[in-house]
């Protein structure tokens, strides 16, 4: 007599039931953690954004912009650094009431967060066929969780408006060819130089005319500004924007590029620009070499996540609300966490390997470098093992992802095995 088949498993109510409780829980919890992560930087009270207004309303009165100027007790001295073009879309807000420009800068983070998590994720979701709201849901709170949010957040910064147009751009326009394809990443330039990496993305990915409309919008962005505000850009230009002291401390913890890292080794001495250099050239080089292999075996996420930590790396200033780019990172990793088959033994130790690599970057972004730590106000010399360890997390981290991200072959399309960089043909 033939064996009776073993039938699955019904799924029950009461299960779908607790399964539900468990899912409310878990986002329950990641919400009452949120207040703890935020209270430390309570103190910032939207300060650079208050500098932006305050520009403004300095600028309204006649004076120069760039000769504003406020005290601050760790940098010495902070002026108002970015881009005359910034300056035409700040100055309006500062015809409101502060209060009101401090809630829409934060409700539009906040849109931002949502929006762009959706964006990262639905890809993941659809092929693994993950539960939608659950998972966009612990996401965002994950994301709103991570040190560079939190300090854009209460800083009062634009990051996020520029990851809006950086991804939009990269992720939907140039991937489809579309006409507009490299707009966003020109207007991001015209508002804050560091997004300009994403130019060179483009070339070295052969998207020859995404790379020239983002070019030519960030000129005309520019010229714009000029026009506007003529004497003011040309002052930027030609002087402003080379004067990296303008900005703060580069050896201050906050700033973790890879300038940041040498200086501090050297402090309170600048370190060696030729050495800075080399290793700009050698670090930007094979970063941008393995975002383009990435986007070429059609890993888009990827190869913008590569770029972006190469761009957070070589810029001579990167304080912790720029490194927007361990998010995506760490979307990659789970990605081809779930997409590994860990039937073999092989397969078990890559997924757990990429599991690790998940949750200690995310442990590692959400505790951050400066939250919870008060690391003085005089240069300090970094002297120790450990401390060069811990004040420059964000800088060792970036560069072994810069190795150890993995590439998804196809990721765009279609849920294909992905290839870690110990392949010689995605690296």
């Amino acid at each position: 007599m033939p064996a009776e088949s073993a039938a699955p498993p019904a799924v029950t109510e009461d299960g779908h039931s607790g399964r539900t409780v468990r899912r409310l829980v878990a986002m329950l919890a990641l919400l009452a953690v949120l207040p703890a992560l935020y209270l430390p930087g309570l103190v910032h009270d939207f300060f650079d954004l208050k500098i932006y207004m305050r520009a403004m309303d300095w600028w309204a009165a006649g004076n120069p912009l760039y000769d504003y100027v406020q005290p601050d007790r760790v940098q010495g001295e902070l002026y108002f650094t970015y881009p005359p073009f910034s300056a035409l879309l700040l100055r309006p807000f500062a015809l409101l009431p502060l209060g009101a420009t401090v809630t829409i800068f934060t409700v539009l983070t906040g849109l931002a967060v949502v929006v762009t998590t959706r964006w990262l994720l639905a890809p993941v979701i659809a092929r693994h066929g993950l539960p939608r709201v659950f998972t966009l849901t612990v996401a965002v709170l994950l994301v709103l969780a991570v040190e560079s949010t939190r300090e854009t957040i209460t800083f009062g910064q634009i990051n996020m408006l520029l990851v809006v147009l950086i991804l939009a751009d990269l992720l939907f326009a140039v991937s489809r060819a579309s006409r507009w394809a490299g707009v966003g990443i020109g207007l991001a330039t015209a508002l804050k130089l560091f997004p300009g990496i994403f130019i060179v993305y483009l070339l070295v990915t052969r998207r020859w005319r995404a790379a020239a409309v983002a070019s030519v919008t960030a000129a005309a962005a520019t010229l714009l500004a000029a026009a506007v505000a003529p004497r003011d850009s040309w002052r930027f230009w030609t002087h402003e924007l080379w004067a990296t002291d303008r900005v703060g401390r580069t050896d201050y913890t906050g700033n973790q590029s890879l300038f940041g890292l040498l200086s501090r080794i050297t402090a309170p001495e600048k370190p060696d620009q030729l050495l800075w250099l080399l290793l700009v050239a050698a670090i930007a080089g094979y970063g941008l070499w393995r975002a383009a292999r990435a986007a070429r075996a059609g890993d888009l996420l990827a190869g913008v996540t590569l770029t972006g930590l190469v761009g957070a790396l070589v810029s001579p200033i990167t304080w912790t609300h720029h490194i927007y780019w361990f998010i995506p990172a760490v979307v990659v990793l789970a990605d081809a966490a779930l997409s590994t088959d860990a039937a073999t033994g092989a397969g078990a130790r890559r997924r757990r390997t990429l599991v690790a690599l998940a949750v200690g970057t995310s442990a590692l972004v959400v505790y951050g470098v400066v939250t919870f730590n008060d690391w003085g106000i005089a240069p300090v010399r970094t002297d120790s093992a450990g401390e060069f360890l811990v004040r420059n997390t964000y800088v060792l981290l970036s560069l072994l992802l810069l190795v150890v991200l993995p590439v998804r072959p196809g990721s765009g399309k279609s849920p294909q095995r992905d290839s870690l960089p110990d392949q010689p043909l995605h690296r």
